[in-house]
């Protein structure tokens, strides 16, 4: 239905006459009328209120298929990174309903978790941000340590608090529950191997052995990383330099490389991986991991001016390869480039 008259449509329902309609608005009677004809759109500011004014989403002024408003919501969540609190009851409120549709359901069930999570991750930030400030007002007490550790990636020293129980007992249930699949067995896996459960881990790659769509460059490295949990550095940095020798050109072998070789604090090993995985990266438009990390390995050695020349490359690549102009992830690329230069 075109928007005109739809517009008609509830103000009728709504029992208003396009005076009545046109003062809510602050508008003359005529604006109304040329809506209803067709003649002239409202202006864009006006659509929230008119949805208000008829008591309707703003996407059901425009009588927005199912798909096409899944399809503004991921966008937005893509484009804002802070969501009115009205818009975000909207968003939840449709996607629930989706979940009863069988054929948008499991959109709607990832996008009920985007949602949660967009919540989520703005509201570490605020956590983060008044946590910290309260610290260096009391350095000496511990008062908001635990909600810096919980929304900062800070680390807990208490095993208890610290170890991934939890996330191996639910990906295990995963993996047995969908045998041959091996997504849950990635990430049980990699977090056994974050607990130095080696032998578990090493049971579990060999059930990953026998898929035949698993990435066989996990499966590889995988095999340094159980040898490290076990604290045999020397066979591990064996079987890495192995994979790199036999892989000189594939930059998923060089990309692994970088990330063991900045585990280990070999700095300067894990910058030349990187940067070899970057410029090796077949696919375009390429992503921007190799650059962070590069990044990352600057800042941690207190050189702000390279770590801000990578974050430079960070925002052009987003910009000339993906095309992005207003995302979150090129507003969070930005503001990382100007965290770094203020502290050159």
């Amino acid at each position: 239905m075109e928007l005109g008259k739809k517009i008609r449509r509830l103000r009728f329902k709504a029992g208003l006459t396009q005076e009545q309609l046109a003062e809510k608005l602050g508008l003359g009677a005529q604006a109304v009328s040329k809506w209803e004809t067709g003649a002239a759109l409202p202006d864009i500011t006006l659509l929230p209120v008119l949805a208000e004014t008829f008591g309707v989403s703003i996407d059901e002024l425009f009588d927005l298929s199912a798909e096409q408003r899944l399809n503004r919501i991921e966008n937005s969540l893509d484009i804002e990174k802070n969501l009115p609190q009205e818009l975000f009851r909207e968003y939840e409120d449709f996607l629930k309903e989706q979940l009863g549709d069988k054929t948008h359901q499991k959109r709607a069930t990832e996008l009920l978790a985007y949602l949660y999570w967009h919540r989520m991750y703005a509201d570490a930030e605020r956590v983060s941000r008044w946590a910290k400030e309260a610290i260096r007002r009391a350095p000496n007490e511990k008062g908001c340590q635990y909600m810096l550790q919980m929304t900062g990636n800070y680390t807990v020293w208490d095993w208890n608090m610290g170890n991934h129980h939890k996330a191996i007992d639910f990906y295990r249930e995963l993996a047995e529950a969908n045998p041959g699949m091996k997504m849950p067995l990635y990430d049980l896996i990699e977090n056994l191997l974050a607990d130095h459960r080696a032998d578990e881990a090493e049971h579990y790659l060999g059930l990953l052995d026998k898929v035949e769509d698993a990435n066989p460059v996990l499966k590889d490295v995988y095999r340094a990383h159980i040898a490290l949990a076990r604290f045999d550095e020397p066979t591990a940095d064996r079987i890495m330099e192995a994979l790199v020798q036999a892989h000189p050109d594939d930059s998923g072998y060089l990309f692994e490389a970088a990330q063991y070789y900045a585990r280990k604090c070999q700095y300067d090993k894990a910058i030349e991986y990187y940067e070899a995985s970057f410029e090796k990266t077949p696919r375009k438009p390429r992503f921007q991991d190799e650059l962070m990390g590069i990044a990352d390995i600057w800042e941690i050695r207190g050189d702000y001016r390279k770590a801000a020349e990578t974050y430079d490359r960070i925002v052009k690549l987003l910009e000339q390869e993906w095309g992005l102009t207003e995302e979150v992830e090129l507003q969070t690329a930005k503001a990382e480039l100007a965290r770094l230069q203020a502290k050159i």
